[in-house]
């Protein structure tokens, strides 16, 4: 029992602190690829000493310290071709540190901690995980990784592929880094804003896996999601001026705290105005709109991602479907597509106008979207327009629409819910 709960704290430890001893590590080495493969040696290490001889007192500075001496040898074996050796032994030797490493307290692996370095050391991480020279599955698996903490497995897991495509990608985006010559920093604030969009859409990427899963057998990747909100969380701090991050975070939280209604006793969805609204996570609703009134507060006007936000607070504060401001949403939805246009976003504006004007007035904006190829192999816009069909009284049209939205739906309870569509039409 004592190995068991002790390999259950280096798990735990690992999850929460994994981000801050990659980011030190990395600070330390000058080398973000040698940095992950430190902290992952030091993890393996703590596998087997943790159950043995105890859980050190400081369980993150036991990480962190394995890891430098990691790093020792490492540049010990290339000291032929490396001078940096040198200069680390020396400074160790002399019981200082080498210039720009956490300096370690006496006794059973302690390190202090610089908790301002620390948010740059994770801020780094993030944007170096993000950086846009990696493709974007390369970004979210490295994010989910060194970030997030979490195994090739369990993200193999949470998407769908062999852990072997997981590993690939991660070894692929290490290479790329080094080929690029990424270094372990925050952009300078010049380049910031650019680069945290790529950082912004990564974790909004995970968050809307985790919240509607492309494909398998549950609509809810709960531990996905929870990982995104939790990312989300850590870069709102990190950069507590910037208003999209705030955004982010308010649309993450504004969706999410809907998940306890979404599905019901077997896991089948339930639609928004089927939802019991009772059962909505009124801390994660509070949570959301604090993070929006930031945003807001800043000043600059709200970005993509606050307007998404302010369209999930519309409903989070209605009492009911019909009860809903409508012409608001449809409103939001107009100044999203002029700032980030997409299909999707002028789909969901279509849906909007059905509740506010009738299906007759949003049928027009769908077949538009159809006549142009929109949405190609998805089966989001068949079942808006099998929707709108079915409202209209046209059901051997609407028939039609949703068959094809259940041919193309990957996810077994989506289809589940079309199918129930079509065999209640006439």
């Amino acid at each position: 029992m004592a190995g068991r709960s002790a390999r259950e704290t280096v798990a735990a430890v690992w999850r929460i602190e994994s981000a801050r001893i990659v980011g030190g590590l990395a600070r330390y080495t000058g080398d973000f690829a040698l940095a992950e493969d430190l902290a992952q040696e030091a993890l393996a290490e703590a596998l087997v000493t943790w159950p043995r001889d105890g859980v050190p007192r400081n369980p993150a500075g036991w990480l962190l310290t394995v890891g430098r001496r990691r790093a020792i040898d490492a540049f010990r074996r290339r000291s032929a071709r490396d001078e940096r050796y040198a200069a680390l032994a020396r400074g160790l030797g002399e019981g200082g540190a080498a210039p720009g490493a956490v300096p370690a307290a006496a006794g059973d692996g302690d390190v202090l901690w610089d908790p301002d370095r620390i948010d740059d050391d994770v801020l780094a991480l993030m944007f170096i995980s993000c950086h846009p020279v990696l493709a974007r599955e390369a970004r979210v698996a490295l994010t989910l990784r060194v970030v997030g903490g979490l195994t090739s497995d369990e993200i193999a897991s949470a998407f769908l592929v062999p852990t072997a495509t997981v590993q690939a990608r991660i070894t692929r985006a290490k290479k790329t880094l080094g080929a690029a010559r990424v270094p372990f920093e925050a952009p300078p604030a010049a380049e910031r804003a650019e680069r945290l969009g790529s950082v912004l859409s990564v974790i909004y990427l995970i968050f809307t896996e985790g919240s509607s899963a492309s494909s398998g057998d549950v609509l809810i990747r709960r531990d996905l999601a929870g990982e995104a909100q939790r990312l989300a969380r850590v870069l709102s701090r990190l950069v507590p001026d910037e208003p999209e991050a705030h955004g982010l975070l308010a649309l993450l939280e504004l969706t999410a705290a809907r998940f306890p209604a979404r599905t019901g006793p077997d896991g089948e969805p339930v639609l928004l105005e089927d939802q019991d609204r009772t059962r909505w996570d009124r801390s994660a609703i509070g949570r959301g709109r604090a993070a929006l009134a930031r945003a807001e507060k800043a000043g600059r006007g709200l970005g993509a991602y606050g307007l998404q936000a302010a369209i999930a607070e519309c409903h989070a504060v209605a009492p009911s479907a019909a009860e809903t401001d409508w012409d608001r949403i449809v409103v939001l939805y107009e100044a999203l597509g002029r700032l980030a246009p997409s299909p999707v976003v002028d789909l969901n504006r279509a849906v909007a106008v059905s509740m506010a004007r009738g299906p007759a007035a949003a049928l027009p904006v769908v077949d538009a979207l159809a006549a142009a190829g929109a949405l190609a192999g998805s089966h989001l816009l068949p079942t808006v327009r099998g929707e709108l069909l079915t409202r209209l009284g046209r059901p051997a049209e609407a028939r039609a629409e949703l068959e094809r939205a259940a041919g193309l739906c990957r996810n077994e309870r989506e289809r589940t819910v079309l199918e129930r569509k079509i065999a209640a039409l006439p």
